[in-house]
This record gives C-alpha cells, sequence and structure tokens, in this order.
C-alpha cells in the first residue's frame, strides 16, 4: 500500500518528522510491525539490529614489559530496547560501518589496559579471564553508544622475536616432547606386541587349521574304509544272520523232534512202564494176599491135623520107651506123672509146630516137620512125621 513501510525483522525503523519519540528523540522508532508513513511529511531509515563484527590487532605491554601482539574477534550488535536503538541511531545511522570501526578502537583501549596488569603466564593461561575483564570494562561504555557485546575471543597471543613464550613452554615442550617419545616407545612396542601376537596367533590358527584338516581327511579316509568295507560287512552280516536263523531252525527242528520223541516213544514206554508195574503191584498184592489167605488156612488144616495127630504123637513116644528100663519110685502115682509127661511133651512139640509154621514161608505145599525124641539117655530116634 502507497505510504505503508514495514521494518525487516533484523531491523528498526526510524521515522522523523511530525512528533518526536520516546525521551524527545528526534524520530520514532518501530520494530516488528509495519507503519504508515505520510510521504513527504514523513521520513523513513533503517537501522540494521543483526549480529556485526570487529577485528583487533594490538600491540600491547604486559606487566612484565614484554610486549604481546593480541589478535581479538568482537561479537556485537545494536541493542533491542528503544533507548539503545536511539542511542546507536544517533551516532551510526548514516554511516553503519562506523560500528565496528568504534567498537574495535574501544576494546583495543580496554585490553591495553588490562594486559598491562597482567603478566605474559597470566595472559596466556587464563585467556578467558582476559576476555571477561574487557568485556566487564567495556559494558557501561558500549551501552552509552546503543551496543551490547555477545562474546569476545582472544584468537592469538605473540611475543614477536623475544621468545619469551617459546621459553616459557620449553619446560612443557619436553615434557611433551618426553611423553611423546614414551608414547612413541609404547605405541612401538605395542605394535610389535601386537604383530607378536597376531603372528602368534595366525600360527596358532594355521596349526588348528592343519589339525583339522588332518582329523577331516581322517574321517574322510575312515569314512570311505567304512563305505568299502560296507558291502563285504554287510554281506558278512547277512551270512550271519542266516547261519544263526538256521541254527535257530536246527535248533527248532531238534526241540520239536525231541518233543515227538518224547511223544512217540517216551510217553508211550513211560505209560506201558507205569502200566506194568501197576499191574505188577496188583498182581504182588493178589499173591500176598492168596499167599497170606492160604497160610493161614494152612495154619487152620495143621492146627487139626496136628490135633488129630496127637494122640500117634504120643503114641510113638510112648513107644519109643518101651525098650527103655523105667523105674517107678511111688507106684501109681510115677506112672501117671509119666503119662502126663508123654502128654506134655506131644502138646510141645504141636506148640513148636505151630510156631515154625508162623516164622516159615509157604507156598500152600507139603511142609516135612521132623519131630525127635530122646527117651532118656538113649538117644534113640524115632523118626519122622509127614504132614500133608
Amino acid at each position: 500500500m502507497f505510504g505503508y513501510r514495514v521494518p525487516a525483522p533484523d531491523e528498526a525503523m526510524l521515522i522523523s518528522g511530525g512528533r518526536r519519540g520516546q525521551g524527545g528523540a528526534p524520530f520514532r522508532v518501530v520494530t516488528g510491525h509495519g507503519k504508515f508513513v505520510l510521504p513527504v511529511f514523513r521520513k523513513v531509515r533503517f537501522l540494521t539490529l543483526a549480529m556485526c563484527e570487529a577485528e583487533v590487532a594490538e600491540t600491547c605491554v604486559t606487566k612484565q614489559g614484554i610486549a604481546l601482539t593480541v589478535r581479538a574477534v568482537i561479537a556485537f550488535k545494536v541493542g533491542n530496547d528503544t533507548e539503545s536503538i536511539v542511542n546507536a541511531g544517533q551516532r551510526f545511522l548514516s554511516d553503519q560501518d562506523q560500528m565496528s570501526v568504534l567498537t574495535g578502537r574501544i576494546f583495543a583501549g580496554h585490553l591495553r589496559a588490562i594486559i598491562g596488569s597482567m603478566t605474559v603466564e597470566e595472559i596466556v593461561t587464563e585467556r578467558q579471564k582476559l576476555a571477561t575483564e574487557v568485556l566487564d570494562t567495556s559494558k557501561a561504555e558500549m551501552a552509552k553508544i546503543g551496543l551490547i557485546v555477545d562474546s569476545l575471543q582472544i584468537q592469538s597471543i605473540d611475543d614477536g622475536d623475544t621468545g619469551y613464550i617459546d621459553a616459557m613452554s620449553a619446560p612443557y615442550k619436553a615434557a611433551i616432547q618426553r611423553q611423546a617419545q614414551i608414547a612413541q616407545a609404547q605405541a612401538t612396542q605395542a605394535s610389535v606386541e601386537a604383530q607378536q601376537e597376531a603372528a602368534r596367533n595366525q600360527a596358532e590358527y594355521a596349526r588348528q587349521t592343519a589339525i583339522v584338516q588332518a582329523q577331516y581327511n581322517a574321517e574322510v579316509d575312515r569314512a570311505q574304509a567304512q563305505a568299502a568295507q560296507a558291502g563285504p560287512l554287510a554281506q558278512a552280516h547277512a551270512q550271519q544272520e542266516v547261519l544263526a536263523a538256521q541254527t535257530e531252525l536246527a535248533e527248532r527242528a531238534a526241540q520239536l523232534r525231541q518233543q515227538q520223541l518224547v511223544a512217540e516213544v517216551v510217553k508211550p514206554a513211560e505209560a506201558e512202564a507205569e502200566r506194568i508195574r501197576v499191574l505188577a503191584l496188583a498182581e504182588a498184592e493178589r499173591m500176598k494176599i492168596q499167599a497170606e489167605a492160604a497160610a493161614s488156612h494152612d495154619r487152620v488144616a495143621l492146627d487139626r491135623m496136628l490135633i488129630e495127630q496127637l494122640p500117634q504123637i504120643v503114641k510113638e513116644a510112648a513107644a519109643g520107651l518101651s525098650g527103655a528100663s523105667v523105674n517107678v519110685l511111688n507106684g501109681a502115682d510115677g506112672l501117671g506123672e509119666i503119662a502126663a509127661g508123654l502128654v506134655g511133651q506131644g502138646l510141645t512139640i504141636l506148640e513148636s509146630v505151630r510156631k515154625n509154621l508162623g516164622t516159615s514161608e509157604g507156598d500152600g505145599g507139603t511142609r516135612k516137620f521132623e519131630v525127635q525124641r530122646y527117651l532118656g539117655s538113649s538117644g534113640k530116634d524115632s523118626g519122622s512125621i509127614d504132614i500133608q
């Protein structure tokens, strides 16, 4: 739109003409938004608010009287507040490049003053302290011209041909060189050890590889030998299994034949033997019973025959006395005693015969018993009696 002006984000728009600005400034300050400006009656100028840079290369004398060339870089800008913009606008609006020149000169003066109160050792070892002191001393002066410093960096410190800094750093350099040599030696030793370890590892790896290769070759040879023997071994196993099967078949046939023989010969023979034994036992038992019955019958018959022939036995005994000389001392009583003795003798013979029959074995045939009599001292045999 005609007459409407808008400043850039890093600019401040200064409008002069008409009423004054804040604090009696000869212009109004506009930042961050646009403004309608009457042409001809108002004049607009723009002040940069961007970061600016100033370099300083100043020769300074230290507290020890040693000249040092100090190089520094200052980063600064116009302050964002209205007062700083007004102060900077009044000083640098027509020639804004002068901000860097003036800032460098201001910092050069403060740098000389501060380095003059410090030793070379402090300057070299405490650069940040130097920068902080320079910033602190220049802050108020920079604020008066509407500028603020963001940072100050000391880039280099040089003592020229005096060699003071080199001499000061010599012990450190020697120590550093010594440490570097030690580190180099250690690195070399570590490298040699690493190479030796690598060689040992390589040899060990080669050895293990050779062992594995040998094992592999042995396994291959063994597998090939097993494969070559597999056919004969399989045939031999098959023949062995056939022989084992034939042997088992023969054993089973033998067992079957044995069972058949047992069933056909032994069992019938055992059955026949058992039958014969049972028949023999039965026959023996029958014969025993018959023998016992016959013996019992013979005893009964013998007793009866003995009883029947007892008078004959007594008679024969009495006949043995016919030729003997008998003296009777007590008359009739003595004769009675002799007769009674003869009868008693006959009964004794009868009892003896019974006992002999009871203890002897007979088959029902004729038994012959001899009866001897002894009459007195003559010893005359009376003969024998056959009993049927």
